[in-house]
């Protein structure tokens, strides 16, 4: 048995080694904090995400210039190609309601290591698969299974790991990284056709993707589930440990010239590496999230339901939610959907201008990142101020007592009656061609407005849901899948009836005027629809 006191709050800490896992025996009073991380990890776990977050959009967004290539390279139609990208969309949206689940309770590091395993396995099948168009199809849906779940899976670790009220510092990079994706994507692409003539160049690119992802996961992303490894009180072991930290230990090990030196790494090993001395001995719960240790630090391996994340549909508070997360981003994919067709049709670009026509919008999304993140911390801190609530970065706050929807709802209003304009100026600028230059600026601001909306709704499902935000993250994802896709399906048809100006208007009035409406049913009803749907869970 060891003694200790615990820095923070002068407690005597005893603590006992029982099948070689530590037991606190802290007093009832004490309160653990919601991680022991450093802040220098938590931040390079921030960019890892952000990189492997990559996955989805710059695979999808990559496979867009070869699609000639492709259909002369397979001996198939322009028309056989655009459904091996019906297929990945599909994908898309279906699998991180299996992965992200998963990762609730088996540990967000297998689903990881799992997930990018298919993805770089399917990659490097397309780099040989030269003639196979039923090869080319299974392999991209593979593709797609592995990366899709990326940004689900992201926004469930950063809930691990972060206080609600830091939450935004740490989602805004890891999203402006994300959002690079869809700029950069084309590049790739096109740049591969343009210095080989050979589209599987590209797919060299995302195999030197997925296994750098590969890597970094194996060797660094340790496992932050709380319901695995608590606060980081217990150390994972096998799958679950970080493969940098089994060679550490194993060098202390040798080191070590005495049975009691290695009684005492053993002892020290069982706790995540990367925090402080005076963190090591704190276990106790944090009142942010479930802290249920499993002792093994093993997660438990079943197969989710994908239908299940959807039940999130038939709460009331996580509908509107999903509603206001999934509406500017079903908006913004309207616009992008319609580049090419606006860009080459009305105002006669080549295939290089249109491509640079995404950059406007880009610029706006990675604006819109930073922005969002530093915008919720900002009205986390005002709303408690005003509630009288203390912010505590540490042990974190209390969610159940806590005006959450109050907070990330804060200046909503204002934000969507901009975006609707937005978008009816934008229709409007295209139908009557003025010069392109508006269309872009309008471009810059609604892809900010819209990243900062989206941002804010999928960091509050995932706080009204601190127990499972892997599945929160999963319904996300597929209502925004589904939105986006049906608003891109009646575009076309919907433009050339009414045109542009009309459509691009409608949408706008449908985004702002519904999300007004949403905005003020979560602030008046949602809090009190959460306590229910808690207390019902609870008992």
């Amino acid at each position: 048995m060891t003694q200790g006191k615990d820095s923070t709050s002068g407690t005597e800490v005893q603590e006992e080694v029982t099948g070689g896992v530590e037991v606190s025996n802290a007093s009832s009073e004490e309160t653990a904090r919601y991680t022991i991380f450093s802040v220098h990890y938590r931040w390079y776990l921030t960019i890892l995400l952000g990189y492997l977050c990559l996955a989805s959009s710059l695979t999808a967004n990559i496979y867009f210039p070869l699609i000639n290539l492709l259909a002369e390279q397979y001996n198939a139609t322009t028309q056989e190609i655009n459904i091996t990208i019906t297929v990945y969309v599909v994908i898309q949206g279906v699998a991180p309601s299996i992965f992200s689940p998963l990762s609730d309770t088996l540990g967000r590091r297998p689903v990881y290591l799992l997930s990018f395993a298919l993805y770089t396995a399917a990659s490097i099948g397309l780099v040989f698969n030269t003639t196979s168009y039923a090869g080319l199809l299974v392999l991209r849906a593979i593709q797609s299974a592995g990366g899709s779940a990326t940004l689900s899976l992201a926004y469930a670790v950063v809930a691990d790991y972060t206080v609600h009220a830091e939450r935004g510092k740490f989602l805004g990079p890891m999203m402006a990284a994300t959002n690079l994706g869809p700029n950069i994507g084309p590049v790739i692409g096109g740049g591969a056709i343009l210095a080989t003539g050979e589209p599987r160049w590209a797919f060299v690119a995302l195999v030197i993707f997925g296994g750098t992802s590969l890597a970094l996961i194996g060797l660094s992303m340790r496992e932050t589930n709380r319901t695995v490894v608590g606060n980081g009180c217990i150390a994972p072991d096998g799958l679950w440990r970080a493969w940098m930290d089994m060679l550490s230990a194993r060098a202390l090990k040798a080191k070590s010239g005495s049975n009691g030196a290695d009684r005492k790494v053993n002892t020290e090993d069982k706790h995540q590496p990367g925090a402080t001395e005076e963190l090591r001995t704190e276990h106790s719960p944090s009142p942010e999230g479930p802290q249920t240790c499993v002792p093994a630090g093993r997660g438990k391996l079943s197969f989710p339901n994908p239908f299940l994340s959807l039940r999130l549909l038939l709460y009331k508070d996580a509908f509107t939610v999903l509603y206001l997360a999934a509406s500017p981003y079903g908006a913004w994919y309207t616009i992008t959907a319609s580049i090419p067709l606006i860009y080459s049709q009305e105002y006669h670009f080549n295939d290089l201008i249109v491509g640079c026509c995404y950059l406007a919008g880009g610029a706006g999304i990675l604006t819109g990142g930073f922005v969002a993140g530093k915008l919720m911390d900002w009205n986390y801190k005002h709303t408690a101020k005003k509630a009288g609530i203390p912010v505590d970065r540490v042990r974190g706050t209390d969610i159940a007592t806590f005006p959450i929807e109050a907070a990330r709802s804060r200046a909503s209003y204002s934000l969507l009656v901009i975006s609707a304009a937005g978008f009816v100026g934008y229709g409007w600028t295209v139908q009557k061609h003025v010069h392109p230059a508006a269309s872009l600026v309008l471009q810059y601001f609604l892809g900010m407005l819209c990243t900062i909306v989206h941002q804010v709704y999928s960091a509050l499902l995932v706080d009204i849901f601190p127990n499972e935000p892997g599945k929160a993250g999963a319904a996300n994802n597929v209502c925004r899948c589904a939105v986006a896709a049906a608003l891109v399906a009646i575009s076309e048809p919907v433009v050339r009836a009414i045109g542009r100006g009309w459509f691009f208007s409608i949408i706008g009035l449908w985004h702002g005027v519904g999300s007004l409406v949403a905005v003020w049913i979560l602030r008046r009803w949602a809090p009190s629809w959460r306590a229910t749907r808690t207390a019902s869970a609870k008992s």
